[in-house]
């Protein structure tokens, strides 16, 4: 397969990147699976809500809405991770402190993702369901 480079990048001597589009159908995909997840999870969690604490915990410690929660901690995060990465590749000039936010950005979203995982596996497995 042979890399078209534009006129640009033929006068500057570079080619084609071509990752753009890879990080554009991951970002398409993950928000369409939200668009999925997004309102179940709004609909679900306000009438687990109507009858207390105790009813939401039960709610979420079924398997079902534990791993549909599970996916969608796990599509919010990525799409979040590939957003902010788009911005700070975009707007950020110095290239050290661009490679430490994108490093930062990483980090944190696996932290995030971390606890939400743990979060949702201590109701799911604690409950005894």
């Amino acid at each position: 397969m042979t890399r078209k480079s534009t006129p640009m990048g033929s006068v500057r001597g570079l080619g084609s990147a071509q990752a753009g589009t890879e990080h554009f159908i991951h970002q398409r995909v993950s928000a369409i699976a939200l668009a999925v997840l997004v309102p179940w999870f709004i609909f679900s969690v306000i009438h687990a809500t109507k009858a207390g604490y105790a009813s939401a915990l039960d709610w979420a410690a079924k398997p079902w809405n534990a791993i549909l929660l599970i996916l969608l901690f796990s599509a919010a995060l990525y799409h979040m991770r590939l957003g902010l990465q788009t911005v700070i590749e975009d707007y950020i000039g110095k290239s050290g402190t661009r490679q430490a936010l994108l490093i930062l950005n990483t980090f944190a979203v696996f932290a995030l993702m971390a606890a939400a995982l743990l979060s949702v596996l201590k109701i799911w497995i604690g409950s005894g369901v």
